[in-house]
C-alpha cells in the first residue's frame, strides 16, 4: 500500500513539478496522510538532475505547508472539537492523535506550533488545536512559517545531495524522525523548566 502511494506521489511530481509539490504539501498539512518526506526528498532528487530549481522545490513545499496549515487552523477555529470528532476519522485524525496534538499545544502554546513542525505525527495535526484555542491567525502564520522552513529545506537538500538514493534515505528518516522528535520534546521541556525556575527566583 505504502509503495503504491510513493509511486503515485513520485509520478505526479515527476510529471507536474511545482504545482504537484504545492498540492501534495497542502494536503499533508491539511491532515491528509501524505508523507512530506517522500514529497520533498523526491523534489530534491529532481533538483539534482536539473528538472526543478532549488527555489521551486523549497518554495512549493513551504507555501503548501502554509496553505494546508491555514485549512486545518480554520477547521479548528470555526468547527471546533465537535466537527473534528465527527469527521476527523476520514482523514486519519483519530482521537488519540488529536489528544496528543492538543496536549502539545496546551503545554507549550506558541512554541508547540513552531517546534511541532519537526515532530512526527504532531506536525501534521498541531494546526487543529491552534485553531480550536483561537490562536490569532497572523501569529499562527508566523510561527508556522518559521517552523516549516527548516523541515522543508532540510528534506529538499538531503534529496539534492543523495540524488537517486533518495528512497533509501526516506526509510532512514522514518527512524531519525522519532529521534529528532524525542530530542525536541526533551529540549522544550528543559527550556520550560528553566524558565519557570528563573521566574520563581525573580519572585522569590
Amino acid at each position: 500500500m505504502l509503495n503504491s502511494i510513493v509511486d503515485a506521489i513520485t509520478r505526479l511530481i515527476g510529471n507536474h513539478g511545482f504545482p504537484a509539490v504545492l498540492g501534495l504539501m497542502t494536503l499533508e498539512s491539511a491532515c491528509v496522510p501524505v508523507p512530506s518526506e517522500v514529497i520533498q526528498l523526491f523534489a530534491g532528487y529532481l533538483v539534482s538532475i536539473h528538472r526543478m530549481s532549488l527555489f521551486e522545490a523549497v518554495s512549493a513545499g513551504v507555501l503548501g505547508n502554509l496553505l494546508g496549515s491555514w485549512i486545518s487552523w480554520s477547521i479548528g477555529y470555526w468547527g471546533g472539537r465537535p466537527l473534528i470528532a465527527r469527521y476527523g476519522r476520514f482523514v486519519h485524525v483519530t482521537p488519540a492523535r488529536m489528544a496528543r496534538a492538543e496536549r502539545w499545544f496546551e503545554q507549550r502554546g506558541e512554541v508547540a506550533v513552531l517546534v511541532g513542525r519537526c515532530v512526527p505525527i504532531v506536525r501534521t495535526f498541531i494546526s487543529l488545536p491552534a485553531g480550536v484555542a483561537r490562536m490569532p491567525f497572523w501569529r499562527f502564520t508566523l510561527f508556522t512559517l518559521v517552523g516549516c522552513i527548516p523541515w522543508v529545506l532540510g528534506l529538499t537538500l538531503i534529496g539534492v545531495e543523495v540524488g537517486s538514493s533518495w528512497e533509501r534515505w526516506r526509510h532512514r528518516l522514518e527512524y531519525a524522525d522519532y529521534i529528532v522528535g524525542a530530542a525536541l520534546v526533551v529540549g522544550v521541556g528543559l527550556y520550560l523548566v528553566r524558565a519557570r525556575q528563573r521566574h520563581a527566583a525573580r519572585l522569590g
